[in-house]
C-alpha cells in the first residue's frame, strides 16, 4: 500500500476530488489503526535546469494553475532527484494525490507513462510519499523485495522512536521556543457531514488502550524567522493523518496555506489563542494585509495558496535522501526573507542488491 510519510490514511469517503496541483484536497492513507481510520459514513540528478524541463517547472510555479496529464508528467520527469537500480525518487508538487478517485489525476495513474518515459524495465510502485497537500519526496521502487525491505525499515524506525522523515514548513507565527516537542492525542471527530482530525490534549489510558485516540509526537526546530513568520524543521515520530498541520496549530503557528486547520488559531489584539475545532469551521486561511503584500497576493488569490509543508528528507538504510522544495515554496522564502533552508546534496549511495 502506498503510504504518506508522517501523515498516512486510506483514501476514504471524505477524500475530495480536486484536479489542481496547487490546491486543496484530501490526504493519504494511514495504517489500519482504529484511531487512524475516519468514522464510518544510481544515478543522482538535481532538478533539471534547462530546456523543456525548465519551462515545465516555470509554468508549474504559478499558484492555483491546473496542469493536465502531459504537463504533470513532464513536471514529474523533471523532478527526479535520484535513480539507482530499482529505486527512483522524485519531488512531487503540492496538491497532487498519490491515489486518486475515479477520473482524478494522480501519481499512480501517471506511473506507467513515467516508467516508459524514463525507460525503466519494471513496473513502479509507491514505497513512501507525502500527503496530497504536501510537496516533497516520493520514493518509488520497481522491485517488490526492495519495497518490502524499505517498508520494514520504516516500520522498525517508528517502533524505535527514530526520525526517518524530515519536513520543512513555513508558518504564520513564530514558536515561543526555538526547539521542542509537540505531544498530543489525535482522533477523528464527526462534524456535520464530514470528519476532521482533532487534538485530545490529555487522553486517558482507557481511550488509548481502546485505540480511540492515538498518542502522537513531533519534534520541531526553528530554522529562521522574519516578520512574524518562520521556517521550521519538523520530524514526526508517529504517523497519523494530518498530524503535522494539527500539531502546528497547537504551537499557535499554523502552516502557510493551511486552509483546513488554520481557523483554529484565533487572535485578540495580535495575541494568538487556540479555538476548539467545533468553533472553527474549515475556511480559507486569513492573512493580514502586510503579509499579503509581502507574498504579492490579493485576498481573492488566497484560496489558491498551496500548503507550505515539504517532505525534505527520508533516511534510508544507506543514509539520507533529500529533495529541494518546489518553486512556490522557494519563492515564499525569498519574499518573506526567511533563511535557514539549504539545498540538499544530490548524491546518494545505491541500494543493496535486490
Amino acid at each position: 500500500m502506498a503510504t504518506a510519510a508522517g501523515s498516512e490514511r486510506p483514501v476514504g469517503r471524505s477524500a475530495r476530488p480536486e484536479a489542481r496541483l496547487y490546491g486543496r484536497g484530501g490526504v493519504l492513507p494511514p495504517h489500519t489503526h482504529p484511531a487512524s481510520a475516519p468514522p464510518p459514513r544510481r544515478r543522482s540528478t538535481a532538478m533539471a535546469g534547462g530546456g523543456t524541463a525548465a519551462r515545465v517547472l516555470a509554468r508549474a510555479a504559478g499558484w492555483g494553475r491546473p496542469l493536465g496529464p502531459e504537463e504533470t508528467l513532464g513536471l514529474l520527469e523533471a523532478s527526479v532527484v535520484h535513480r539507482e537500480g530499482a529505486l527512483l525518487a522524485l519531488s512531487k508538487p503540492p496538491g497532487l494525490p498519490i491515489l486518486g478517485r475515479p477520473g482524478e489525476l494522480s501519481l499512480v495513474l501517471l506511473l506507467p507513462a513515467l516508467r516508459r518515459r524514463l525507460g525503466l524495465p519494471a513496473e513502479l510502485h509507491v514505497v513512501k510519499a507525502p500527503a496530497r497537500e504536501c510537496s516533497g519526496l516520493v520514493l518509488l521502487s520497481g522491485c517488490h523485495r526492495a519495497t518490502e525491505r524499505l517498508q520494514q525499515f520504516f516500520a522498525d524506525a517508528r517502533r524505535r522512536g527514530r526520525y526517518s522523515a524530515t519536513y520543512h514548513a513555513v508558518t504564520v507565527g513564530v514558536p515561543a521556543e526555538a526547539e521542542g516537542e509537540i505531544r498530543a492525542g489525535l482522533r477523528w471527530q464527526q462534524q456535520g457531514d464530514t470528519t476532521v482530525v482533532v487534538p485530545v490534549l490529555a487522553p486517558g489510558r482507557r481511550r488509548l488502550a481502546r485505540k480511540e485516540v492515538k498518542s502522537t509526537l513531533t519534534h520541531y526546530r526553528v530554522l529562521g524567522a522574519a516578520g512574524g513568520c518562520a521556517l521550521l524543521q519538523l520530524q514526526p515520530r508517529t504517523a497519523f493523518p494530518e498530524q503535522l498541520p494539527v500539531h502546528l496549530t497547537l504551537l499557535l503557528c499554523p502552516a502557510l496555506g493551511d486552509h483546513k486547520h488554520s481557523s483554529r488559531v484565533g487572535r485578540v489584539l495580535g495575541v494568538p489563542f487556540l479555538l476548539p475545532p467545533e468553533a472553527a469551521p474549515t475556511r480559507t486561511q486569513v492573512l493580514d494585509e502586510e503579509l499579503l503584500c509581502r507574498l504579492g497576493l490579493s485576498p481573492r488569490q488566497l484560496h489558491r495558496l498551496p500548503l507550505h509543508l515539504h517532505l525534505q528528507q527520508l533516511v534510508l538504510p544507506q543514509g539520507p535522501l533529500c529533495a529541494p522544495p518546489p518553486p512556490p515554496f522557494l519563492r515564499t522564502l525569498r519574499r518573506l526573507g526567511l533563511s535557514g533552508h539549504r539545498e540538499p546534496p544530490t548524491t546518494h549511495s545505491p541500494l543493496p542488491p535486490h
